[in-house]
């Protein structure tokens, strides 16, 4: 999944993908690099983000939508938590709700992909960071509430995608542990997308420090070792070295003898 945040504010590329045209080129790029889908957001989640409106986060996407969709060879999701957002970017073209809030936020985003057909990513989330509680434990309960809320809403179990959310909600301990226990989520029988890709936790491990677009390293290291944990999907701002790595990942794990 190749990232194409069209915010002012996103913590790694923020303000370089405002505007149609400058979109469209990096949406091109993402796809010859070889992504399998473009994640197209409105609005930063990064800590300490200011939250949008849905006037503005649509205004900032459906330009960029309505241009990209026609063209593109792959699908867009729509990297939002609001209901009336995500129903004007899947009328516009889009074709997967990508929910950093697991459905729980806004509810009625359930109800909006299942009239559209549309697969849903739920990924776990957290008000505030307890450092104390079982981290895996907690998304098992969240994601428990998000599968009733996506079924309630006819949303098929097919249709479903989970992410551990890193990155949200987490202490660094945390963030380590989910990735190390993909396992026990991988057992609950969905996909499973995973998105490290420049985040400060990949930071704290640098003996320097680090700008995010210098975490490349590991950004890789950390998708490599999810996708031998069972990711499928992971979602990256830089495409083209991931699908190298990633192609000795399935070679090694996932190529029939």
């Amino acid at each position: 999944m190749g990232i194409l945040n069209v915010t002012p504010d996103s913590f790694s590329d923020g303000g370089r993908f405002e505007g149609v045209e400058a979109a469209r080129s990096q949406a091109d790029a993402l796809v010859a690099e070889g992504a399998a889908l473009v994640d197209i957001g409105g609005e930063s989640t990064r800590p300490g983000h200011t939250p949008v409106s849905a006037e503005e986060e649509k205004a900032r996407i459906l330009p960029i939508i309505r241009d990209l969709a026609p063209r593109l060879t792959v699908p867009i999701s729509v990297d939002t938590y609001k209901a009336s957002t995500a129903d004007v970017a899947l009328a516009a073209g889009a074709r997967i709700v990508n929910d950093v809030w697991g459905l729980q936020r806004e509810p009625d985003i359930a109800r909006v992909a299942a009239a559209h057909g549309a697969p849903v990513m739920v990924m776990h989330n957290r008000e505030t960071i307890d450092p104390a509680i079982d981290i895996v434990a907690d998304m098992l309960r969240f994601f428990e509430r998000s599968l009733d809320i996506a079924r309630r809403a006819g949303i098929p179990d097919a249709d479903i995608v989970l992410d551990p959310g890193i990155g949200f909600g987490k202490s660094w301990a945390q963030h380590l542990e989910a990735l190390r226990r993909l396992p026990e989520l991988k057992a609950l029988g969905f996909p499973i997308l995973v998105g490290v890709s420049r985040k400060s936790m990949l930071g704290r491990l640098h003996d320097a420090e680090t700008k995010p677009v210098d975490r490349l390293t590991g950004s890789l290291s950390s998708h490599v070792l999810a996708a031998t944990l069972g990711a499928d999907i992971v979602r990256v701002h830089d495409v083209a070295p991931h699908i190298d790595a990633l192609r000795v990942v399935d070679a090694v794990m996932r190529t029939a003898p």
